[in-house]
């Protein structure tokens, strides 16, 4: 009975060691990260930053985010592409704002409104489309999804 009660005692020790141990990995991942910006020229601007098209020809996605397939959905006819692609990563908000913000720009949407809170809310728009970008902090990750639609 003394050796089961020292082992419980034990269980909360370990836990923060492993916790511990975890956070010093990404202490350490996000410090080499900031080197490597450092060494960049000053006048890197959104567009010099790592992008990808995925599914939506017109929706530039920094390739630090990783698509969910298990949580989007697609449909692609005859040259139209509708529905939501859902990526997580680990970029702060406000980096990820600036970046859609000027990127959709570029791509020719324009931006309808913004809600900026615990989770974010973009609305753009083109001539046949629309596109919805929401921004989620959740543990050790940011939500992304994209939804893509046509108008009525």
């Amino acid at each position: 009975m003394v050796f089961f009660d020292a082992k419980r005692r034990l269980y909360p020790v370990i836990l923060l060691l492993i916790i511990t141990i975890g956070f010093s990995f990404s202490g350490c991942s996000s410090l080499s990260k900031k080197d490597d910006k450092a060494t960049a020229p000053a006048t890197t601007t959104s567009t010099a930053v790592p992008a990808l098209y995925y599914n939506f020809g017109d929706v530039l996605v920094p390739k630090e985010l990783k698509v969910d397939k298990k949580s989007s959905f697609i449909y692609q006819t005859g040259g139209f592409t509708a529905g939501v692609l859902v990526l997580k990563g680990r970029i702060k908000t406000s980096s990820l704002i600036s970046f859609f913000e000027s990127n959709m720009v570029n791509d020719n949407w324009k931006i309808i409104s913004s809600f900026k809170s615990e989770q974010t809310l973009l609305l753009f728009q083109k001539a046949q489309r629309w596109c919805v970008i929401t921004i989620a902090d959740v543990t050790y990750n940011t939500n992304v999804k994209i939804w893509v639609a046509p108008t009525i």
